[in-house]
């Protein structure tokens, strides 16, 4: 059909903090672009990404005890919602770990070509353990998205799903250039580590330990970290070993750009990954990235002394030693800085966001 006005419903807990959320928000505005009528919808009252389209939040039905009686009102008016609109694709990008709840959500509400994603290399926070529950739930729908190769071969070798792909995150580089130019409040020099702290996995504990064990702090360079979780520990480890004057703790930040635009590099520091998207937006700002090669994603975002340092997975004297070389070797350092944007070419969003197209087979887009 020439011209027909494509409609398609994007599902995630919010548009605001994790990955998977900025992917989501990211692609609404590509589809939107593409004249395609996009429904954003949300199980939390978060919003802090730029997105585009409609936007349905059902946190707002959300109480404060959360129970059994409210959660169903919440569930009835997804599938109402989704039952009154004649969607084209649904596409989750949630967390899935309530097996009664998401085999109910698989197989009875999601009626339309539905594609699930898969957003780390975790998969059980996406798929039960349990294979024939996995294929159950799975099996059926119209694709299952993994952000990179090796989470795509571990979903298949793991429970022999037959309809696994693999799309890349994108990034926005003009939204990162725009962003960038806003102005911050710290004069000295730093390098930078986001994420959410209130787990192990970004592992900020050891990173100052491997920080403060490095030849930075004497040369007056900083190191900020953004993001949420209990940080008291953290500053106690700072604090023993002498560098709490040049560790930073910002919080969550709904702008990250202006402050990787004006670090020295990154570091990634994590015990997994999926596909960080944080590596793809220091990259966007020309900002270079120090990271363990974890999986998954690095490698497929970090050539080595190219765009950054791959450095060997939780080998924490070696990525003391990868810092150590960024900041004392001036040469490298220039030339992996000037590799950076160009570097993340295959994570551009038109070519992401085509990638999708070519998934969903959408053709007749503007």
């Amino acid at each position: 059909m020439p011209n027909k006005k494509y409609k398609i419903a994007l599902i995630g807990y919010r548009l605001s903090g994790g990955g998977s959320d900025r992917v989501m928000a990211t692609l609404s505005i590509f589809f939107e672009k593409m004249g395609i009528e996009v429904h954003n919808i949300i199980v939390i009252d978060e919003i802090s990404y730029p997105y585009s389209g409609k936007l349905v939040n059902l946190g707002l039905l959300k109480n404060q005890s959360n129970g059994l009686v409210n959660k169903y009102k919440r569930f009835m008016a997804i599938r109402g919602y989704l039952n009154a609109n004649d969607f084209d694709f649904i596409i989750d990008f949630r967390f899935r770990t309530k097996v009664i709840q998401e085999l109910i959500l698989a197989r009875l509400i999601y009626k339309t070509k539905t594609i699930f994603t898969v957003h780390s290399f975790l998969i059980d926070h996406y798929m039960p353990n349990n294979s024939w529950l996995t294929r159950l739930m799975y099996n059926h729908c119209y694709a299952n998205v993994a952000i990179v190769n090796q989470v795509k071969e571990l979903i298949v070798d793991t429970h022999n799903l037959k309809n696994v792909v693999t799309i890349f995150n994108p990034v926005n580089v003009d939204e990162a250039i725009e962003k960038g130019k806003e102005t911050i409040a710290i004069h000295f020099d730093y390098i930078i580590a986001i994420g959410h702290y209130e787990n192990a996995i970004k592992q900020f504990d050891k990173l100052i330990l491997s920080y403060a064990n490095s030849i930075l702090p004497n040369k007056q360079i900083h190191l900020v970290i953004i993001g949420n979780g209990e940080r008291a520990l953290l500053e106690k480890i700072a604090k023993e070993k002498k560098v709490d004057n040049f560790v930073h703790f910002l919080g969550y930040q709904n702008n990250p750009f202006k402050y990787l635009i004006k670090a020295k590099f990154l570091v990634l520091s994590s015990k997994n990954e999926g596909l960080p998207n944080v590596i793809l937006e220091s990259l966007a700002c020309s900002t270079p990235v120090v990271a363990f090669d974890c999986p998954s994603g690095p490698k497929e975002t970090i050539i080595h002394l190219k765009n950054g340092i791959l450095v060997e997975n939780q080998n924490w004297q070696n990525l003391t030693k990868a810092m150590n070389l960024l900041v004392s070797d001036e040469t490298l350092y220039r030339y992996c800085k000037q590799n950076a944007l160009e570097s993340i070419t295959p994570f551009l969003l038109n070519k992401i966001g085509k990638q999708w197209l070519d998934l969903m087979k959408i053709y007749n887009t503007i």
